[in-house]
């Protein structure tokens, strides 16, 4: 079965192609229309099987599985015989738990029997799902919990950080309240006491929590940062934390215990004050990757250090920022969040577009994407921030296991606008991502770097003669993400018919191996968008150094191989498609002219085939299926 996105429409070739059959799907204007949306998931009273339920939710792939067990997985321990192994309690320390795992998760097995009769239609024996739950390396999430919460919403991102800790990711916790200004009477008591409900709202939810009220990072620069110019646009956290800083918080963890800590840091006094709890966030984020290095660098030597190779890896993995907001309002989306934000050519245009009045109804938007930012830049490139509203604790799983947005950021505009899972809750989730350029001559390509790029990607050798000679005389442009990491480009094809317009060609679409799943993907897609199909709509104007929005989008065609497993991909972000033989010919529609056109025509809609979409199919096929394959 073809997947069809809203609506789709049947159109017969003409003679060479009257053997072919195909379905060309519209996302763009048809069948928008939805029922009414049902209650979010996590407005709900949450279920016994809630954290099956949420996995499930997530649909975790085969390559997010393996993304997932590299970072939690490792090798597994050598079973101990059963007569060896410690009596389970409820003071098993996390060391026990990660060297004798239980076969296979004794504490996920009673909340699986409770799985009620409607989600048995689920393989119980998954092994996607049985790997997910049993977890063996135990890693660490900054979160920021930002109030101020009711009870109940507090007890709903309790619910999640737990169901976190089971799947392998501990929650190192920083607390703060909105509500509560500095220099209060009774200020201090106050933190400590909203600390201490985060902490009886854990351990609630049955988890096993410390409230950590002594300051763990230090105000000021690191000493040294002065001679660090490796950023030019970067400028270090206003915190910092050495190695001792953190024994607090290595001790809760060993202890199996999820560190609370109030948003306390040591003046230059030597005296505890309250500070802004990002600020003891980006010291921690830097102190934590920084002695976690230190950790490594000792376990490998003779030093009497090697008890740190038992401990959870205190290398942040994920920073997590829950509070009422959520996640960072779009002007493309009409202040519906951003689904995925890449800092690294987003930031200062997310400044620049966002508008007044969300000052008010976002109020820390802003700070929290700074606070993103500077994490980013310490924490590896493989982990990833996401903002979150109380609304949404099972997103967390999600973001966990698949380490992706809820909606793909890089599907169809009209997809997007009409899915239900688009909510003012929707979480953002933040990369520290890559700088996009576009260029427009090959005299710009590093010729060298793309054909790396291209061979490593479809893993065959370029014939560079040809393929050189033909971009000099049909280039478009080159989309580059970062240093040739992912690249697209588009070439101007003659038409066959006289007096025609050239044909927009997406030639080759490539990422290397090495960023498959880190985001790199779908940035380029957007820019790609951008610059040819989306071009000429406001929410275009991104800012990847190419038109700025300003123009008229082509409808864009690219031809892959029908057994090409990216197929699956390019079904659900084409306007259509059509099976010719070993090949499959994709479109995308200019989406400015169909937005004309709807407008036009009102609430008559689309004709079953428009004027100008009379034989367009038949000089897409007789110019794309004549262009030379670029291998040897």
């Amino acid at each position: 079965m073809i997947p069809r996105p809203f609506g789709c429409r049947s159109i017969a070739l003409k003679k060479a192609q009257q053997s072919h059959t195909f379905r060309a799907f519209y996302a763009t204007i048809r069948g928008l229309r939805q029922p009414p949306s049902a209650p979010e998931p996590d407005e709900l009273p949450p279920p016994d099987n809630d954290f099956i339920l949420s996995i499930l939710r997530a649909n975790p792939s085969l390559r997010d599985t393996r993304s997932y067990l590299a970072s939690f997985g490792g090798p597994r321990p050598q079973q101990i015989k059963k007569s060896l192994a410690p009596t389970p309690s409820t003071n098993t320390s996390p060391t026990q738990e990660i060297v004798i795992p239980p076969p296979p998760s004794e504490r996920i097995e009673s909340t699986a029997k409770s799985i009620s009769a409607t989600t048995s239609e689920f393989p119980r024996s998954s092994p996607i799902i049985a790997s997910i739950l049993n977890p063996v390396i135990r890693r660490t999430a900054l979160v920021k919990v930002q109030g101020p919460l009711t009870d109940v919403q507090l007890d709903s991102i309790s619910r999640g950080l737990v169901y976190l800790e089971k799947l392998g990711l501990v929650s190192v916790i920083v607390v703060e309240n909105d509500e509560q200004y500095r220099g209060e009477q009774d200020e201090r008591t106050a933190i400590v006491e909203e600390t201490m409900r985060v902490v009886s709202s854990l351990e609630k939810q049955g988890a096993r929590a410390r409230p950590v009220v002594g300051a763990v990072v230090r105000l000021g620069p690191k000493p040294g940062d002065e001679e660090d110019i490796d950023a030019k646009d970067f400028i270090p956290p206003e915190s910092h934390a050495f190695p001792s800083d953190l024994t607090p918080i290595r001790s809760a963890l060993r202890a199996g215990e999820i560190p609370v800590i109030a948003p306390f840091a040591l003046d230059s006094f030597l005296r505890s004050v309250r500070v802004d709890a990002n600020d003891v966030i980006s010291g921690l984020a830097r102190g934590m990757v920084e002695a976690s290095a230190l950790d490594k660098s000792r376990e490998n030597t003779q030093d009497g250090y090697s008890e740190f190779s038992a401990e959870i890896d205190l290398t942040p993995l994920r920073l997590m920022i829950i509070s009422r907001e959520g996640g960072v309002p779009s002007y493309a989306r009409s202040g519906y969040p951003h689904l995925l934000i890449n800092l690294a050519s987003e930031y200062n245009h997310i400044h620049e577009t966002f508008e007044g009045k969300w000052r008010y109804t976002k109020p820390s938007a802003l700070s929290n994407l700074a606070l993103a930012r500077t994490c980013l830049n310490y924490m590896p490139p493989t982990s990833s921030a996401i903002m979150v509203s109380h609304k949404s604790p099972s997103a967390l799983i999600g973001n966990l296991i698949t380490n992706k947005p809820a909606v793909s950021s890089s599907l169809p505009h009209a997809l997007l606008q009409g899915n239900r899972k688009l909510t003012p809750h929707t979480p953002t989730l933040l990369r520290k991502g890559l700088p996009v350029r576009i260029l427009r001559s090959t005299a710009e390509i590093d010729k060298a770097k793309l054909n790396h790029l291209l061979e490593q990607s479809f893993n065959r050798e370029l014939d560079e003669e040809a393929f050189y000679k033909r971009l000099d005389e049909t280039l478009d442009c080159v989309i580059v993400a970062g240093d040739y990491a992912g690249a697209a480009i588009v070439t101007n094809e003659p038409s066959s018919t006289p007096f025609s317009a050239p044909i927009s060609y997406l030639d080759k679409f490539a990422v290397l191996p090495s960023h498959q799943g880190d985001g790199t993907v779908d940035f380029l897609w957007v820019a790609l968008h951008d610059e040819t199909y989306g071009l000429g709509h406001p929410f275009s104007a991104n800012p990847n150094g190419g038109r700025g929005g300003v123009g008229e989008g082509r409808d864009l065609v690219w031809r892959s191989r029908a057994n090409n497993p990216v197929n699956k991909w390019y079904f659900e972000r084409s306007t259509g498609h059509i099976r010719l033989g070993s090949w499959v010919l994709f479109w995308c529609d200019a989406e400015k002219r169909l937005k004309i056109e709807e407008g036009r025509r009102g609430s008559a809609g689309l004709s079953y085939v428009e004027e100008w979409e009379k034989g367009r199919l038949e000089r897409w096929t007789d110019v794309v299926m004549k262009i030379p394959s670029s291998w040897k």
